[in-house]
């Protein structure tokens, strides 16, 4: 007789057949057949929502009509809010009119803390619809439907998983990434996280959107979620392809069914979201519009123009002059390295603290195009302060810490570009 030698892997694909043949033949022996079961309503959605060509496009409708319904819904109580902070800052002056601690509480607390706060409700509607969508068992099907795009672009499933918390806050979401097994994947999600526009971006993509692109102020803000996707992905596969060359292991979710959310669910898991955003205002951002209110007043009486903040912008203006920005502008983006929605409060320290004077002020020393780069600046560039700290906490590796912030402010400079060349011949 004549042995062949075979490789260990055909051996074990050879013995995992012949299991299969006996299973089979023992079933086939021992289990009668019965009728198929009626399909649920489960089945029936699934049949739709986990379509291979419906699939992403019904994910993508569903995020644009929620950003629509953001628009919708929270206009008034944001014009509310504006108006409310308007009269206190302007009691306050008109009370105390030459106080340098009322004038740190109007146009420093108010005039920068309130103008990020006309946004909660808005922030406030979108962490609302997530968690509906998350307690009606919808995103862990949206995380299958992308399973397949994950491991193309080298990543692991758990990492759209990691992705889609990024929608709310990038620290959590690097965090989230301990869960994945794969180490090349792991490292990868770590260090795309940060172009996944987090919640803290929504105010300045409301800001500039509807001050600048009004009715389709709704389709922009997508569009720059879909940009910050689009890099992700790309960023994805580059570093899949040259430096992390293993392969993403398989990823298996089990679905919930379906089901009518919960409403107290649904309002514990959006207040727990809100509430680390009010943080972030209480602390972080009030700590940075007070620096920012201290360096526009230093020197005393000093006109805007000629105070400490004034120097760092111009300091920066040439940097950015090419993109069609000022030195406010500059030294807004700067402030939101600290934390995105300081970028609005910046603008409404520098630009004025009314939300009406602030936009007009804003229409006036940008153009459409220029716009446009802010808003895709805005959504590429280094991420905050905290995410960089959970980046460097995660990996332990100062080398690709750095790597992220400089790559992201090289990328995000390009793509600024980009869309101010193009903005210039489109709009």
């Amino acid at each position: 007789m004549r042995w062949t030698l075979l490789a260990s892997d055909e051996i074990d694909l050879k013995i995992a057949n012949r299991r299969y043949e006996a299973i089979s033949k023992i079933v086939r022996k021992t289990v009668k057949g019965t009728k198929a079961e009626k399909l649920t309503l489960s089945d029936l959605l699934d049949e739709v929502l986990l379509d291979k060509y419906l699939g992403i496009p019904l994910f993508l409708v569903i995020v644009w009509i929620i950003f629509q319904l953001v628009f919708m819904a929270t206009a008034p109580l944001s014009d509310l809010l504006d108006l409310t902070f308007s009269s206190l800052r302007d009691a306050i002056i008109s009370r105390y009119p030459n106080n340098p601690i009322a004038s740190m509480i109007a146009n420093g607390i108010i005039g920068g803390v309130g103008t990020v706060m006309i946004f909660i409700p808005s922030i406030f509607f979108l962490f609302l619809c997530l968690s509906i969508l998350e307690d009606s068992g919808y995103m862990a099907r949206a995380a299958f439907i992308m399973d397949k795009l994950m491991y193309k672009i080298g990543l692991h499933g758990k990492s759209f998983i990691c992705l889609i918390l990024g929608f709310g806050c990038n620290v959590p979401a690097v965090m989230a990434t301990r869960s994945i097994e794969d180490r090349g994947s792991r490292i990868i999600t770590v260090l795309v996280n940060p172009f996944i526009s987090c919640s803290a971006r929504l105010p300045v993509y409301m800001l500039i959107s509807l001050i600048f692109f009004r009715e389709k102020a709704a389709t922009v803000i997508v569009c720059l979620y879909g940009l910050g996707i689009l890099v992700t992905v790309l960023t994805s596969i580059f570093l899949r392809k040259t430096v992390f060359k293993d392969i993403p292991s398989m990823f298996m979710l089990e679905f919930p069914r379906y089901k009518l959310p919960n409403a107290r669910d649904v309002m514990l898991l959006t207040w727990d979201r809100l509430l680390h955003f009010l943080k972030k205002a209480g602390t972080t951002i009030l700590f940075g519009v007070i620096l920012m209110w201290f360096l526009s007043s230093y020197p005393l009486n000093a006109p805007l123009e000629e105070t400490a903040i004034a120097a760092i912008g111009k300091f920066l203006e040439p940097i950015f002059a090419p993109l069609g920005w000022n030195w406010k502008v500059a030294v807004s983006l700067l402030f939101g390295f600290m934390a995105k929605e300081l970028i609005v409060g910046a603008f409404g320290l520098l630009y004025g603290g009314e939300e009406a004077t602030m936009m007009q002020a804003l229409r006036e020393s940008l153009s459409p195009e220029s716009a446009l780069a802010l808003l895709v600046f805005s959504a590429i560039y280094m991420p905050c302060l905290a995410t960089i700290s959970a980046i460097k906490q995660e990996l332990n590796s100062t080398k690709w810490t750095l790597i992220t912030v400089v790559y992201s402010l090289l990328l995000a400079y390009t793509l600024a570009y980009i869309a101010y060349i193009l903005g210039g011949i489109i709009l």
